[in-house]
């Protein structure tokens, strides 16, 4: 299918698609209207690396990476059950969203949520709980360092607050339960220093420091540490146990007080350095675990939004629309492929590879008054359908340039196609110019011609053909023109038989001798009366409603009158609307000459009635807009009143047949 045809269908269906995208945007702005209003707050937060990045399992994140990180920890159970219980709200991770400002380190974190205010609460109790989750987070790698030095201090606080007891009253079994004291620390302190020896061995003692990964590095790291500062104190412990020693062997020895009070004060001042040292051990494992750990600092507290950011009825309106038109379009393109009717001079070429002689517009229903009847092309003969029967006109006789066609039958598919309509047009074109020309009508189940002009159906052709009466007995002139008529006479039991018979054959000779041209009106390729007809006739023309006739019924036509021989010279499309003209094809080419606008001036020219005209007791001053050509020239029918009592019912020639 080339484009042209594409813009085609979009023309010819361009109601359907205005009706699809106003039914659809309209619902979809009412359908706005009663969706709950969801409103979004926002709140900003700085995610900054760790000051020690060396040594951080952050070092091989990128900035990127790492905000990409905590938008995830966002939407944790952790955080939402946390925030939940601080504000009494059931929270969904479906609520929460979290994206990071590009070429910055800042996250925007949206909270969406039907209260305004709720919404504003939630983002930044987001925040605030992140950060304490980010604090749980990151302690929780040195909270064993940590723990143990705080044991550690706790007890030297109490091994100096009950030495000073001791100073104070001088006992000697204090300094022996200092002793033991002192010798459960050294115990203690030697089994864990052993412990972190084989730790430290198990991480790195087999393996290449290279080849550590950072979380192996980092426990080794702390490992080495808090075994630094056991073996620091464990020394000052052993010193402390040789003071003790030293002053309970001089108070067993000498009895001397100040000698073993010189001891003890020694051993508080060595305490008192333990002490010191394990609060520096303790200052630095902190300051390691916050040199490690990522910064989050609030940028913007969120505050309570003022307008829903959905739904947005004027956005969904648009969207809808589009939606719809889409969705009409599928639809369009769906019956377009699923239409099997014939459209286009190209389907005609693909089914039967004969030309199309004409183009005729839709005539709709036209009547001049309501006594007389007319013939389309004779009080319309500037309009493009005249014009189209002129172009048929030409194009039959350049057919006949070898053979001139004397007969032509016009048929059709089926019923309703307007072949009778064709057929009386096309009969008064070729009387106006100049030939006689002689209709018949040859339909002997449903005859229509004699309706169309409203001459007598008493005798007609089944009583020439039945009776044998001489031709001019049925035939009727058209208002004394060129045009003459032979109707179908009374309806016989058997037209098949009749059209069959040698009297038929000789009809036409005879007919062939007395007009330049007998145009035959056939009845549609249903019956078998048409195969017959077409047999005889010098040449066919087929009527196709195009977007009615189906393609199978176009194809099983032609393939019929092909199978008697008939000369198949072309085919007329019939009742084109004006506005899928361009649809169809060379109808277009004249339809806007005649159907486009005029100057004033033309139309001035054309409606003024000249000096000179004419007047007829029937229908007054005649005007040049529908003044006939000089050689067509219209009286009052003829007719016999012998021959019918009965009132002529006028149809026009817009009817079916």
């Amino acid at each position: 299918m080339e484009i042209k045809q594409y813009i085609a269908i979009l023309k010819r269906r361009a109601w359907l698609l205005i009706i699809g995208l106003v039914v659809f945007s309209i619902a979809s702005y009412i359908a706005s209207q009663y969706l709950t209003p969801v409103y979004q707050a926002t709140t900003k937060l700085l995610v900054s690396r760790p000051p020690d990045s060396k040594t951080s399992e952050f070092t091989y994140l990128s900035d990127q990476q790492l905000a990409q990180t905590y938008i995830q920890l966002l939407t944790t159970e952790p955080v939402l059950t946390a925030v939940g219980s601080q504000l009494d709200y059931k929270i969904e991770p479906e609520q929460i969203g979290g994206q990071l400002i590009r070429d910055t380190l800042i996250i925007r974190i949206t909270v969406d949520d039907n209260d305004p205010v709720r919404a504003a609460n939630i983002a930044n109790g987001l925040v605030q709980v992140l950060i304490e989750q980010n604090e749980i987070i990151q302690s929780s790698r040195f909270s064993a360092s940590e723990q143990s030095l705080q044991t550690q201090l706790k007890q030297v606080e109490n091994q100096i607050a009950s030495l000073q007891q001791d100073i104070a009253a001088e006992s000697e079994e204090s300094l022996k339960h200092q002793q033991d004291e002192v010798q459960k620390q050294i115990t203690a302190l030697q089994n864990e220093v052993l412990q972190k020896q084989q730790e430290i061995t198990a991480i790195g003692g087999s393996n290449d420091p290279a080849s550590l990964s950072p979380e192996q590095h980092l426990a080794l790291q702390e490992k080495k540490l808090t075994l630094e500062q056991l073996q620091s104190t464990l020394k000052f412990y052993q010193q402390i146990s040789l003071n003790l020693i030293s002053s309970g062997n001089t108070v067993a020895g000498t009895g001397t007080d100040t000698s073993r009070l010189d001891q003890m004060r020694n051993t508080l001042a060595l305490y008192q350095q333990i002490y010191s040292n394990l609060l520096g051990s303790y200052e630095s494992v902190r300051l390691a675990r916050l040199s490690t750990t990522p910064n989050i600092v609030p940028v913007e507290v969120a505050g309570i939004p003022e307008k829903p950011i959905r739904p947005r009825p004027l956005v969904n309106a648009v969207l809808g629309g589009l939606i719809g038109l889409l969705l009409v379009l599928g639809i369009v393109f769906l019956i377009e492929y699923l239409d099997d009717t014939v459209k286009s001079p190209e389907d005609i070429k693909a089914l039967m590879n004969v030309p199309v002689m004409a183009f005729v517009g839709d005539m709709g229903n036209r009547r001049k008054n309501n006594d007389k009847p007319e013939i389309y092309v004779t009080v319309q003969p500037r309009s493009p359908v005249a014009e189209a029967f002129r172009t048929m006109r030409t194009n039959i006789e350049f057919s006949g340039l070898d053979k001139p066609i004397k007969t032509l039958a016009i048929t059709s598919p089926s019923p309703g196609e307007g072949k009778t309509t064709i057929s009386v047009n096309l009969s008064a074109t070729i009387a106006q110019s100049g030939k006689r020309t002689m209709l018949v009508d040859a339909d002997l189940r449903r005859p229509k011609v004699h309706r169309f002009l409203a001459v007598p159906n008493r005798i007609g052709l089944s009583d020439i053909l039945v009776s044998q009466r001489p031709i001019q007995t049925a035939l009727r002139s058209w208002r004394n023109t060129l045009l003459s008529v032979i109707p179908s006479g009374v309806l016989p039991p058997n037209p098949s038989e009749l059209l069959a018979s040698k009297r038929m054959r000789d009809f036409i000779e005879e007919a062939k001798q007395m007009a330049d041209i007998v145009i035959v009106d056939s009845p549609p390729i249903l019956v078998s009366d048409t195969s017959i007809l077409a047999s005889i006739a010098d040449a066919v023309i087929i009527v196709i409603n195009p977007g009615q006739t189906q393609r199978d019924a176009a194809w099983a036509t032609y393939e019929q009158l092909k199978r008697v021989n008939a000369n198949v010279i072309g085919v007329v499309f019939n009742r084109i609307p004006k506005h899928r003209s361009d649809y169809y094809g060379n109808y277009r080419y004249y339809s806007d000459y005649y159907y486009g606008t005029k100057s004033k001036s033309e139309e001035e020219e054309v409606e003024k009635p000249p000096t000179n005209s004419p007047k007829s007791s029937r229908t007054g001053t005649t005007h040049i807009k529908n003044a006939q050509p000089a050689s067509i020239k219209q009286y009052p029918a003829p007719i016999d009143p012998g021959e019918s009592t009965q009132p002529i019912k006028r149809v026009a020639a817009s009817s079916p047949e």
